[in-house]
């Protein structure tokens, strides 16, 4: 019966809001964004919970909810507006990446220190080098790729595995949140991700810095893309070290309106990192792991994110859902398919080689790679940079990676919880209503 009521409600607001984009197709502007934010919300929550009963997660609800509001299906939520709502995506990520850094205990990593290694290097070479001879070996079906010559080919195909080693910090910090699972597959896997950053962040200057003279042949190898690089992680590294003393003190000693204080964290500190090209992601992520590690403030902190990050949460994967690009999907659906499977078989066979390796608990070692499938913002950041940089493959190549993406953001999550139920590491009492952003604890 509760079911039946959200169905009805979400159809009503449905056909409210069509018939008010119809009556007025020109509306644009701050109080239209806000309706939109509103009623995805509304939708994303209501839609979560009615596809609650097959056994999906709250965020494939957020998500399906964001594509049939979005610009391609039913318009009600149309582009202008999907790109007005970016300041709520930098909100919610710098938000996830506070939260998984405070969740990363330094005694917990250290005892998973040995699993954690053999799942980067193995990870990161096997799905680079695979996805590399996969991609290569499917240029007679990408066209952008047909007309390129061996060498070039071999840098875009660089560049593409450099793509596919991203994971998502967003959809793993969403299932856990969500579940509030607790156990070693959860642990493990929050651990990883959240730390994989660092690898990315490395990887993708040095694929870049390779790709460039083998794609254009007036480039040459040059160490200043490498000095870039430690400009951008040192200044990541130590500017969120000092934000997260900043914050670890402001907890301690005042402890009010941290509303306001997260929503400058996210807004204000946000753009200075743009400004200074440092990687968001792992300032917040290092300043998180300073309150948790350097202060008793951690659990304050947690509390503070997870009150704020209710509404942004579920606007931001809703918003990513209506961002998704269905038609060029659907004209790009085989070759990403295709791709986003060879991907997710080589992160099977890695979790298998680095859970023997580790000699890794029975959890890890079968379902360990079942987190590691989804892809959001990391992997659309990094397709960003190879267009701005290669534009004579960067559209195309960036399109490609935006259905391959969009295929992995709803595999993923459904993966995930499916493997948290059955290691029995999903909670009995899982979040109800509006879910939060916090993560298990790394005990």
């Amino acid at each position: 019966m509760i079911r039946l009521v959200h169905a009805l409600l979400l159809g009503g607001f449905a056909v409210l809001l069509f018939f008010v984009t119809r009556a007025a197709p020109e509306a644009e502007g701050g109080l239209w964004t806000i309706a939109a934010i509103g009623f995805l919300l509304l939708a994303g929550t209501l839609t979560s919970e009615l596809l609650e009963p097959l056994g999906l997660p709250h965020l494939t609800g957020y998500l399906f909810a964001g594509i049939v509001a979005g610009p391609y299906v039913l318009k009600l939520v149309d582009e202008h507006t999907v790109k007005n709502l970016a300041p709520v995506n930098t909100l919610a990520l710098s938000l996830i990446a506070l939260a998984g850094g405070a969740e990363l205990e330094l005694a917990s990593v250290r005892r998973m220190a040995k699993s954690l290694a053999a799942s980067t290097l193995v990870q990161c070479l096997l799905v680079l080098l695979v996805m590399m001879g996969v991609f290569y070996a499917c240029r007679p079906i990408i066209p952008f790729m047909r007309p390129l010559g061996l060498s070039a080919s071999v840098g875009a195909s660089l560049l593409w595995g450099a793509l596919s080693v991203t994971r998502s910090p967003s959809a793993t910090l969403g299932i856990l949140s969500q579940t509030r699972a607790s156990g070693t597959l959860a642990r493990f896997t929050l651990a990883y991700v959240m730390t994989s950053d660092v690898v990315v962040v490395v990887l993708r200057a040095t694929a870049m810095g390779i790709a460039r003279p083998m794609m254009d042949a007036s480039s040459s190898f040059s160490l200043e893309t490498f000095v870039k690089l430690g400009h951008e992680l040192f200044g990541s590294v130590a500017l969120g070290t000092t934000l997260g003393l900043f914050i670890a003190l402001y907890v301690r000693l005042v402890n009010r309106q941290m509303l306001v204080v997260l929503f400058l964290l996210g807004f204000g500190v946000s753009s200075v990192l743009d400004y200074l090209q440092f990687d968001s992601l792992l300032t917040f992520m290092v300043a998180g792991f300073i309150v948790r590690n350097m202060s008793r403030q951690g659990s304050k902190l947690l509390h503070s994110i997870e009150q704020t990050g209710n509404v942004v949460y579920v606007v931001f994967f809703a918003t990513a859902g209506a961002d998704l690009d269905v038609p060029l999907l659907r004209s790009l659906w085989p070759v990403a398919l295709v791709l986003a499977a060879a991907r997710a078989v080589v992160t099977w066979i890695g979790s298998k080689i680095a859970g023997r390796m580790a000699n890794d608990v029975p959890a890890v070692r079968t379902w360990g790679w079942s987190g590691l499938v989804s892809q959001a913002g990391l992997a659309l950041g990094l397709s960003g940079i190879v267009a701005r940089e290669f534009p004579a493959i960067g559209t195309p190549f960036r399109a490609l990676a935006l259905a391959m993406v969009a295929i992995n953001e709803m595999i993923g999550p459904v993966l995930f919880k499916m493997a948290l139920d059955r290691t029995g590491e999903t909670s009995r009492t899982e979040s109800l209503g509006l879910s939060s952003i916090r993560p298990p604890a790394m005990e």
